[in-house]
């Protein structure tokens, strides 16, 4: 399939699932896996990893929006999805429909969520989230004030309780101590005014890789582990539990080969001007399909089996290469975006380091015209 496409990715299913099963094995006894597949699955494509996740035992999927969980309902996907980034007004019935649980971040939101119209049978699950010391999203209520809330509800049941770490991989900050605290006491002082939701969670990939067990209850929310990544750690870390690999390759063709003489500027602005006689490889793929701006002259990409580096500025649909050293290259040849090439690789991390950013927006980069292609 992928000799029709002029720029596309491979993702392999069974590097996902072997990806799930390595955050299974690593948490406690007990506590389940909730597979964060939101933003399309960091680009991976939520439908197909959702049933990969499924397929190996997940009860729980993480989205961020009603639209990204209804999309997953429609293909088919039966197990519980909690939409993680808040809920429209105009979504609210969507909720029900869809089979939805939302999380809450403020009382109001609970408040809201039970004036949603139901069949009178079966009360709305609802996970309320802590604001623990991120402040984004989350309420910053008392315990008091919080329990007297839900215990109001008339529609709603308040299944679990969670928050999310600012810092999880920075061991020269007190921030994630701290918040595990703030959560601790919270839970507690709920217990006392006789809130007590079922399901507890915390921990996402950071917090599980770097052992925070304190933060393993109920469920962790891996995300960027299930494609393959961990974030590097700050400071004197313990080792990670968790060992993982990229599930996603990226590559594009070569559209035109020429050689210039020395002197030649490339690309807008002439931004690169070549010191000596070189040939040029044009890549069918630019910003427009998430090769990231920031490359241009100080990125590579992997071309005949070792490193090119990337001369010019990257345009909008093309990329231009320096393949000197590589000169067999022809036109319809195979360039390396992301990926192996024997012992030679490139991954999301080392280019977000090149680019100046995370390894997410590289992969959350990936754009829609990128054809996908699953492997097993």
């Amino acid at each position: 399939m992928s000799q029709a496409a002029r720029c596309y990715v491979e993702i392999s299913r069974s590097q996902i699932a072997a990806n799930y099963r390595a955050a299974r094995d690593a948490t406690a006894p007990g506590t389940g896996i909730m597979g964060v597949v939101k933003a399309n699955a960091y680009g991976h494509g939520a439908v197909e990893v959702a049933r990969v996740l499924c397929a190996e035992g997940a009860r729980w999927l993480a989205v961020s929006s009603v639209e990204e969980g209804a999309a997953l309902r429609r293909a088919g996907i039966d197990c519980r999805i909690l939409v993680m980034a808040g809920v429209m007004r105009w979504e609210e019935q969507a909720l029900r429909d869809c089979r939805l649980t939302p999380v809450a971040h403020s009382l109001d939101d609970l408040r809201r969520f039970d004036e949603i119209p139901g069949d009178g049978l079966e009360p709305l699950q609802v996970h309320l989230k802590i604001d623990t010391g991120m402040n984004r999203l989350g309420t910053r209520a008392g315990a008091a004030e919080i329990a007297e809330a839900v215990l109001a509800l008339r529609h709603v049941r308040v299944e679990g309780l969670l928050s999310h770490f600012a810092s999880a991989a920075d061991f020269t900050s007190e921030q994630t101590d701290a918040q595990i605290r703030a959560f601790s006491g919270m839970w507690a002082d709920l217990e006392k005014h006789g809130v007590r939701p079922a399901l507890m969670h915390f921990a996402s990939t950071n917090a599980l890789a770097y052992p925070r067990r304190e933060a393993w209850l109920s469920l962790v929310r891996p995300g960027h582990a299930i494609y393959g990544y961990v974030s590097p750690a700050r400071g004197h870390a313990p080792p990670p539990v968790l060992a993982v690999k990229p599930a996603l390759s990226w590559k594009t063709r070569i559209i035109a080969v020429k050689d210039v003489p020395a002197g030649s500027k490339i690309g807008y602005g002439g931004s690169f001007v070549a010191a000596s006689p070189m040939r040029l490889a044009v890549l069918a793929a630019g910003y427009a399909d998430g090769v990231p701006h920031r490359l241009s002259n100080k990125g590579k990409v992997i071309a005949g089996g070792r490193f090119a580096p990337i001369v010019g500025t990257v345009s909008m649909d093309l990329t231009t290469i320096d393949i000197t050293h590589s000169p067999q290259l022809q036109p319809g040849g195979e360039v390396t975006l992301l990926g192996q090439e024997g012992d030679v690789a490139l991954d999301a991390q080392g280019i977000a380091r090149t680019a100046g950013t995370i390894s997410y927006t590289v992969l959350c980069g990936i754009s829609a015209r990128v054809k996908r292609f699953y492997i097993d």
